[in-house]
């Protein structure tokens, strides 16, 4: 049985990560990158608890099309600064759930699938 999600042609699908990379949508990128549905944007971080309000400019101007922003933290899941969770929440009203890398590229195309306004901010692994 296919369990494949029925996702959009058009929708960026996050099909492989490790390596210090992603494959999403058949495309490689290399390093830290924030996925939209419609887009993917390099994300220059040096870890996630190391993030700024200003690193998540793309979020933030992603603003009405974005209710969560998933964290790939890296291996590990770690705290998220508090200025830039209450920061985000307060400019764009968008909510951040951190977790390790995979369980955020895993979550992220269940509510791509389940077409919630998701975004990830990825830290390669």
């Amino acid at each position: 049985m296919d369990i494949t999600p029925l996702i959009p042609g058009d929708r960026k699908l996050i099909q492989r990560y490790g390596d210090g990379r992603f494959r999403i949508t058949n495309e490689q990128y290399d390093g830290n990158v924030i996925v939209f549905p419609d887009k993917v944007v390099p994300w220059p971080v040096d870890s996630a608890g190391a993030m700024t309000l200003e690193s998540l400019q793309s979020v933030v101007d992603a603003a009405g099309a974005v209710d969560i922003l998933l964290v790939g933290c890296g291996r590990s899941m770690v705290p998220l600064p508090p200025a830039v969770r209450r920061g985000l929440k307060e400019q764009a009203g968008v909510t951040m759930d951190p977790m390790d890398t995979g369980a955020a590229c895993r979550t992220y195309n269940v509510l791509l699938s389940e077409e919630r306004k998701v975004a990830a901010a990825l830290i390669a692994v």
